[in-house]
């Protein structure tokens, strides 16, 4: 499995659009359902911080995900520029692999 991990500080007025964008079910999972091997998102709340979330995607492969993304890049982009005023800071924390 290929993990990849972000981590958001969402404007607080924003977190109910930032979760309906971010969730499991969200724009970003549909996005990521166009492309084989996505597994799934899941998207965490912190319950010492109240503004940060971390975001889990998974795919099956490191090959899977790089594929989506050649394919998919306009309309990541795209997604990516509707999501930014929604957060104060985001952080790629990496990617990562699971047995």
């Amino acid at each position: 499995m290929y993990i990849i991990l972000w981590e958001y500080y969402v404007k607080s007025e924003k977190q109910s659009e930032f979760e309906d964008i971010y969730s499991s079910n969200g724009a970003w999972a549909e996005l990521f359902k166009k492309g084989n091997g996505y597994v799934g998102t899941e998207l965490i709340h912190s319950t010492e911080v109240v503004e940060r979330y971390i975001t889990v995607d998974r795919w099956v492969s490191l090959d899977s995900y790089e594929t989506f993304l050649s394919r998919w890049m306009d309309e990541y982009k795209t997604l990516d520029r509707q999501s930014e005023g929604l957060t104060h800071h985001e952080s790629y924390l990496g990617r990562f692999e699971s047995g």
